[in-house]
């Protein structure tokens, strides 16, 4: 595709907030391209000779995310059985989304000081600890403390990847290096969901965790030695401050999403005053976390960021509750249920691939055509959940979803990585992905909210407000052009 470009690039700032709020505040007459890599190569693909070994090394780490965030969407409603933890179903889905934003507010600042690999380090180390915790939990308030920890470092390890991506690799490979990360979840798509089925109900869902950790520290290894031989090209500049207040903003957005999980555990109308006041603070707080403009949509790459937010709460929003709904209504088994995940993870790597090679496709244009695409799908499955359609129906509405977002998904990286300057691509790839983990939260309370309220029918309820979400990313979809650029450029 065809990046934005500027007359003159936008110098450095050694101070994120305020790269961040220049930015945005020009991105309305100019982009600023990032810096290309220190030693130019030709651009053959992100598994040439250059990159091969370091692309390779990502895409394990981001395969082996996947399929823990397969297996466990798939056995969490036998872990909430086993635990006694019916209650929090969704609250353990919550926690580790809130607490990915401390954990990337945290690896955004310390990648734009240090560089991507002691932050990359560290998270590695904290989510085996994560795994550890829920693997050996006997009950569920244990469980979520594993969960709060490797939601923690989880997020914290897709910042440094992103910022490896914008320093080492050119401009024309980004998009295809973020297709392959989506290409990383195909396996644990086709296979994850039924293993850690079988897995759970042969032994126990506890070695579900417990043996991600048997692959995570070899591939950790593995990348270790790619990362360090481009060291040069990722360093940090010791001139960025660590912002103590951006941490505190991050603790108080992550405390105010979990406080609208919490509010359904309240009676009328206390409930609903507590989850509103909820929303508002967290929006408040998230401010200084984001791009200015943000939650006004402003054009370009603020509107961007509010897309992946909206987005990720519509898919994520009902991600969790398709298994949840073939077990209890259609008697599926675990294994089984978990299969509905399979067809939207290979949609997804398939539409990433293919937006990879469309050119002449703007970013807008992909994520105008995904959004609309995404707000069909759910409003199918909502129609299967309300009046208990056959489930090959949702099968195929939530495959054409993931084929939704996986066309849409990259350009919101590729976009937001064109307008950042090297010193804050670490501040401005964090908001991205806090965007996310923020949006995912919300949607995840509302849906649990709305649910426990009305009672009977809870997950047409639950997919009635994913797609209120996705309709809502469909009318501000445009807005990610900013102003001035032309339709083929952005």
């Amino acid at each position: 595709m065809t990046e934005p470009t500027a007359e003159t690039p936008a110098p450095p700032s050694t101070d994120p907030e305020a790269t961040s709020a220049a930015i945005a505040a020009g991105a309305a007459a100019s982009a600023a391209p990032i810096a290309e890599p220190v030693t130019p190569v030709p651009a053959a693909g992100p598994l040439s000779k250059p990159y091969r070994w370091l692309s390779i090394g990502m895409f394990s780490l981001i395969f082996l995310a996947a399929f823990e965030a397969m297996a466990v969407t798939t056995i969490m409603p036998l872990v909430a059985e086993q635990l006694d933890g019916a209650s929090l179903f969704a609250l353990a889905f919550a926690v580790p989304l809130a607490a990915g934003i401390i954990g990337m507010v945290i690896a955004g600042n310390w990648t734009d000081r240090s560089g991507p690999i002691p932050s990359l380090l560290v998270s590695a180390a904290l989510f085996v600890v994560g795994l550890v915790i829920a693997g050996t939990a006997v009950n569920m308030e244990v469980f979520i403390v594993g969960r709060f920890v490797h939601g923690l470092s989880g997020a914290a390890v897709i910042v440094p990847l992103y910022v490896i991506v914008g320093r080492v690799y050119p401009a024309e490979l980004r998009a295809r290096v973020f297709a392959g990360f989506a290409a990383a979840w195909v396996i644990p798509s086709i296979i994850g969901p039924a293993l850690a089925g079988v897995v759970a109900e042969t032994f126990s869902w506890h070695w579900v965790f417990l043996g991600v950790i048997a692959l995570v520290v070899p591939a950790a290894a593995m990348m270790l030695p790619p990362v360090l031989r481009v060291r040069d090209q990722v360093q940090g500049d010791p001139s960025v401050q660590w912002s103590i207040s951006r941490m505190g903003w991050a603790v108080l957005v992550a405390a105010a999403a979990l406080g609208v999980s919490l509010a359904k555990e309240l009676g009328d109308p206390w409930r609903w005053v507590v989850a509103i006041a909820a929303i508002a603070l967290a929006a408040w707080a998230a401010r200084p976390l984001l791009p200015p403009g943000t939650l006004r949509a402003a054009r370009g790459m603020p509107a961007t960021v509010l897309l992946k937010l909206i987005v990720a709460g519509a898919f994520f929003g009902s991600e969790i509750y398709l298994p949840y709904l073939f077990i209890e209504r259609y008697e599926f088994s675990p294994s089984l249920a978990g299969a509905v995940l399979t067809g939207a993870g290979v949609s997804w790597a398939a539409a990433s691939w293919l937006q990879g090679r469309l050119t002449r496709v703007s970013n807008t244009q992909a994520v105008v055509i995904g959004t609309i695409l995404l707000a069909i799908s759910l409003a199918v499955v909502f129609v299967v959940a309300l009046f208990t359609l056959a489930p090959a129906i949702a099968f195929t509405a939530w495959t054409l979803a993931g084929g939704a977002m996986g066309f849409m998904y990259p350009r919101f990286s590729v976009a937001v990585l064109a307008l950042s300057p090297v010193s804050a691509q670490g501040f401005n790839s964090a908001a991205l992905t806090i965007s996310e983990s923020l949006g995912a939260a919300i949607a995840l309370a509302i849906t649990a909210l709305v649910s426990s309220a009305l009672g009977s029918g809870m997950f047409a309820a639950d997919f009635a407000v994913t797609v209120a979400i996705a309709v809502v990313a469909v009318l501000l979809a445009g807005r990610v052009r900013p102003l001035g650029a032309s339709s083929v450029a952005s």
